[in-house]
């Protein structure tokens, strides 16, 4: 091989170094800063991930005791629902029952007025008797 041929392969594995070397010491710079911020946000991220199970925990417990207090509003409102059922039938008998009362007046009012007018009738019969 020439020597010039030498020195400009040679020149060329100088330069190519001389670019080399800067680029590699950025990389370097760069995965330490990597390094640094990604050591940050694990020291960040743990005491959040145990929030984060702590706060799950929480949503579970207020979830069975949702669940618990609406099984709870059902139960009475079954009660109530018996109870009213319950309510409905009194008044519905009390309703009969006033009814019935009502009739039975009628019937004592009538029974007195027939009464009256029989009595009434036969002191008008035994007054045309005599005359």
């Amino acid at each position: 091989m020439q020597p010039w041929a030498q020195a400009v392969l040679v020149g060329c594995a100088v330069v190519l170094t001389a670019a080399a070397v800067p680029a590699i010491l950025a990389l370097r710079r760069m995965a330490r800063r990597a390094e640094t911020v990604l050591t940050i946000v694990e020291q960040e991220l743990r005491p959040l991930i145990g929030q984060v199970h702590a706060l799950s925990e929480d949503v579970r417990t207020l979830s069975r005791e949702a669940k618990e207090e609406i099984e709870r509003v059902g139960e009475m409102t079954e009660h109530v629902n018996a109870v009213a059922d319950g309510v409905g039938r009194a008044v519905t008998g009390l309703a009969g029952l006033t009814r019935a009362g009502q009739l039975i007046g009628v019937a004592v009012g009538l029974k007195k007025g027939l009464d009256v007018f029989v009595s009434r009738f036969s002191k008008n019969q035994g007054d045309h008797h005599g005359q």
